[in-house]
């Protein structure tokens, strides 16, 4: 795979698809004047691609943005159907999908790979890369290697490019009931704090069977914060207290 960078990012037409119908989004509409991360990879609901790939994009789109990124955009050779119903599925808020359906733009990044051999026919090689003004300042593509190899194209590497002190927010999630008002309390406790978060709602997302093997308890709120669980809403806020 060549690396491009100091080259223009290909000129195409991207057919995308929103709730409004189809819309039309060419290259220098999407890179003129901005500051833009692109990551590309191999298929939309793909295992890495909806697993890992996507997610941790989506989890650092804020820090990005503190660090100058205009838009990050995520590139697939797919049609606009699969790319919007992917979008919904992954619930994104801060990532754009582009369908290359017809592989132009990949083709003309040099990135077109043959995968047939599993039914895939011509799809991206995995590859990022940061666009300022629409020339390729960095590029970061996966070894030529057998396989879907997934180590240099990630959010992580990225970031550590662009500002390798950039402090990367911990992963929180709190698990709520409908209509809880100390839920609530927990929430504007972490959206004071500006700690973006997964809600995850009892009796929709998880059971309480779930929820006390997870915490030891069935009462909610309950806050994790980097993995480590922090309890309910007083927990929390002395959480906060100690620093």
């Amino acid at each position: 795979m060549e690396n491009r960078e100091g080259q223009q990012v290909p000129e195409v037409t991207f057919k995308t698809r929103d709730h409004g119908g189809w819309k039309d989004i060419t290259s220098s509409e999407l890179f003129a004047s901005r500051t833009v991360i692109v990551f590309s990879l191999p298929g939309a609901f793909t295992p890495t691609c909806s697993g890992t790939h996507l997610p941790r994009y989506e989890e650092l789109a804020p820090t990005f943005r503190q660090e100058g990124v205009d838009e990050i955009v995520c590139i697939s050779v797919n049609d606009g159907f699969i790319m919007h119903a992917w979008a919904n599925d992954q619930a994104l808020n801060n990532i754009r999908l582009l369908p290359d359906g017809n592989g132009e733009f990949t083709d003309k990044m040099g990135m077109l790979v043959d995968k047939r051999d599993l039914g895939f026919g011509s799809r991206s090689w995995r590859y990022s890369m940061l666009v300022k003004d629409g020339v390729i300042e960095k590029m970061f593509i996966e070894p030529d290697v057998e396989g879907d190899p997934f180590s240099v194209s990630d959010a992580d590497t990225m970031l550590t490019y662009i500002n390798a002190e950039a402090k990367v927010p911990e992963t929180v999630a709190v698990i709520t009931r409908a209509g809880c008002p100390h839920c609530l309390n927990a929430k504007e406790l972490l959206n004071a704090k500006n700690m973006n978060f997964n809600e995850i709602t009892l009796g929709e997302d998880i059971d309480n069977v779930s929820l006390r093997a997870l915490a030891g308890s069935t009462s909610v709120p309950q806050v994790f914060i980097g993995g480590k669980l922090i309890g309910g809403s007083d927990d929390l806020e002395a959480y906060f207290a100690r620093g």
